[in-house]
């Protein structure tokens, strides 16, 4: 059996993504041990018997020497739990923990490309200078690699810059959901709730949300929006603590605040909203597509893998706040149509998205590297 190491940038990633995963490989008899910096899950990864080792990851960090400095480290802890395979998600541990494993010569890596994020939507200047460097990275780092993509259009960005090679890449829509965990439920709202579920980030179309959602209010349609989920300061797109603060004084809003029982919240609601400007694939939308709700996003890639138009929800232009506002009330004054979408994306989400289906396409990559 393989010694397995999962490096993420976020506790939470870990816990909340790729939990499954780690036990599935834990159930084939191999030992996995989880990286990450800390951030309050890593009880509830040891809690579930993982060996759990911080290591503290600057997101933003861009100074040489503090980042040679944590490569070096980086480089230490390899050397020190010598794996056999090294699966690494996001950006800096694809990149620092690629660079690592070359140099000791770990042969098994893998590399999930979760999403291209801020780096590769943002447009400012500095970005485009860091987005550069990213891709100079990635093509050095890539190499004789094993690469998981969530969405065929960040594949093809990737393969077409010539960042790897295409036999290297692997399609996996996403990290999958629970659909025992996640299921419909019975509601009761005489008032129709739609629901946003993220972090604050404006990638996520969280301004686009709340200017729709005003702009039903002030026509007087009959609804309640609420927003749940918390700040991500470590990223660069995350909406300052005082301009949340500013919204919460309106009562056009609902704030739910972090959900810790997701499942719950979305029994609570009758259509999800999700108007983001780029993804992997969104758990977002698996676990809503899962309860069955009627979904409402923008046609961008990852999210249009799990919603196709008029089918299980609406998809509608980025970081357009009108037409936002136009699919919301089409889903809010049809009852009907909200059940339909609903059970359709039940239906997706089972065939396409199931994390027993997920797992099972992620473990024909590790089987590349699996001693006999």
């Amino acid at each position: 059996m393989s010694r397995i190491l999962l490096f993420a940038n976020t506790d939470w990633y870990l816990y909340n993504f790729r939990l499954s995963l780690a036990k599935d490989l834990r159930g084939q008899g191999h030992e996995v041990i989880l990286l990450s910096p800390p951030g309050g899950f890593q009880e509830l990864l040891q809690g579930d018997g993982f060996q759990w080792i911080p290591f503290p990851l600057s997101r933003q960090g861009i100074n040489p020497i503090k980042e040679f400095w944590t490569l070096w480290k980086l480089s230490r802890i390899y050397h020190q739990i010598n794996p056999d395979i090294v699966h690494h998600f996001t950006i800096k541990p694809v990149i620092y923990g690629s660079l690592a494993a070359h140099f000791l010569r770990i042969s098994g890596i893998i590399n999930s490309i979760t999403g291209l994020g801020h780096l590769f939507i943002d447009s400012e200047a500095v970005t485009r200078l860091l987005r550069g460097i990213a891709s100079r990275l990635y093509r050095m780092n890539l190499r004789g690699t094993q690469v998981i993509f969530e969405n065929p259009e960040d594949r093809d960005i990737f393969v077409q810059n010539r960042l790897l090679k295409a036999e290297q890449s692997h399609l996996i829509l996403g990290t999958g959901v629970d659909v025992e965990k996640f299921h419909p439920t019975s509601k009761a709202n005489e008032t129709p709730v739609v629901l946003f579920s993220s972090r604050m980030l404006t990638t996520k179309g969280f301004i686009e949300y709340i200017e729709a959602a005003s702009k039903l209010r002030r026509k007087g349609l009959n609804a309640r929006f609420a927003i749940a989920g918390r700040t991500d300061p470590g990223n660069p797109a995350s909406i300052p603590d005082e301009q949340i603060d500013a919204w919460k004084q309106s009562d056009t809003l609902e704030w739910w605040g972090w959900q810790d029982d997701m499942p719950a919240a979305l029994a609570r609601a009758d259509i999800f909203c999700l108007p983001s400007y780029r993804e992997g694939v969104p758990n977002a939308l698996l676990e809503a597509a899962a309860c069955g709700l009627s979904i409402v996003t923008t046609d961008v890639p990852g999210c249009r893998d799990v919603v196709t138009h008029g089918v299980n929800g609406l998809l509608v232009p980025v970081k357009n706040a009108d037409a936002l506002a136009d699919a919301l009330e089409m889903l809010i004054t049809d009852n009907d149509l909200r059940h339909k979408m609903g059970l359709a994306g039940r239906e997706i989400a089972i065939n396409r998205f199931s994390t027993t289906k997920v797992n099972k396409e992620t473990l024909a990559v590790y089987n590349l590297f699996f001693k006999s």
